[in-house]
């Protein structure tokens, strides 16, 4: 779906892919997360996915009253971290960075911990 901003000069269409993009790459910016996860079964186990999946980690769509959007992330967490203080950084840095680069208010991001990564120390 495209979501519009009317300008003086015209229309500006923005996809909600790119926003599900910028979404992810503020997520995956944030301290604590081990990468994305699948938004569903279909789309795979909850695994980590590549970088260049970031968005089928993330769905946007419009709030109840289409002004604001709603945002949800599934991530995959690394062991050991602090999980609300991570999913708080989660919710603020993608909220800062929609409205930041795109100008569309979001109502709320939701976070979904999907799993747990555990990495082996090298000894």
């Amino acid at each position: 779906m495209a979501r519009s901003i009317e300008t003086d000069t015209g229309v500006i269409e923005v996809q909600d892919a790119v926003l599900a993009n910028l979404a992810g790459i503020a997520t995956t910016e944030c301290y604590g997360v081990a990468g994305m996860a699948a938004r569903n079964i279909q789309d795979g186990i909850a695994g980590v996915l590549r970088h260049d999946s970031l968005t089928r980690g993330v769905t946007v769509a419009s709030s109840h009253d289409g002004e604001s959007l709603v945002v949800t992330v599934n991530i995959v967490i690394g062991y050991g971290v602090n999980i609300g203080e991570v999913a708080r950084n989660i919710r603020e840095r993608v909220r800062y960075t929609l409205i930041h680069c795109s100008g569309f208010p979001v109502e709320k991001v939701n976070v979904n911990v999907r799993g747990v990564k555990v990495t082996a120390l090298n000894d």
